[in-house]
């Protein structure tokens, strides 16, 4: 097994029903800010980190999101039949993002500052770790609502108020083949992984916007206009 993360699974498969009419015709992926879909503010990041296997998944409206990646080096996780959730999805993608730990990224939040996946890179010993999490404190959580979902003790997470986490991780699938199949979360392989101290978390210095919501769009740009780092 590959210690070096190289792959990168790109959550793209949600209904986005929390945008309304944003998303009637077309996947949350590519809703815009700042006249860019979210897809490609994640996958600024990705390219910027110089992750060389990327795939995504797709389910609602997903044709549009395989026509606009056409032509960039990113494989596609077809759930057209059945969507998956975070931690099936990731399963069924394995063949494709190989051995070995793998990024995985939801594309509906904007960043400033630091390379968040870079840092994660920088940061993973897979000596002691299966997880690895970028967080922020819920002060600079931007329209996110919430006490947070983890609490963080010299590095190792805890499941509690603290800390939000971000969309973004490194983690060591191998025990997902312990899940019955199906549709499940990640939280499933998170719980078994906290169980054994091996989830680690790090902050990111720089500003986080979920937009999950239409009303988030407006604070992502002004995120992006101040450039908070």
């Amino acid at each position: 097994m590959c210690d070096t993360p190289d792959s990168l699974m790109l959550f793209a498969a949600g209904f986005g029903t929390r945008m309304g009419a944003l998303t009637a015709d077309r996947p949350k992926p590519l809703v815009e800010v700042a006249g860019r879909p979210l897809l490609d503010h994640a996958l600024e990041l990705v390219e910027e980190a110089g992750i060389s296997k990327v795939v995504a998944n797709i389910h609602y409206r997903g044709d549009q999101i395989v026509q606009h990646l056409a032509g960039r080096s990113v494989e596609i996780s077809d759930e057209t039949d059945e969507i998956l959730e975070t931690g099936g999805g990731l399963r069924k993608a394995l063949p494709l993002l190989g051995q070995g730990p793998v990024f995985t990224l939801n594309t509906d939040a904007i960043w400033t500052g630091p390379n968040p996946l870079a840092a994660l890179r920088a940061a993973w010993d897979p000596a002691k770790m299966s997880a690895l999490l970028m967080l922020v404190p819920p002060e600079r959580a931007t329209g996110h609502k919430g006490a947070g979902d983890f609490t963080l003790s010299e590095g190792r997470l805890s499941r509690g108020p603290g800390f939000v986490y971000t969309g973004a991780q490194l983690i060591d699938p191998a025990e997902l083949s312990d899940i019955p199949e199906g549709a499940f979360s990640l939280n499933l392989l998170w719980d078994r992984l906290l169980t054994k101290g091996r989830v680690y978390g790090v902050v990111h210095d720089g500003g986080w916007c979920d937009v999950g919501r239409p009303e988030s769009i407006p604070l992502a740009e002004a995120l992006l206009d101040r450039g908070d780092d």
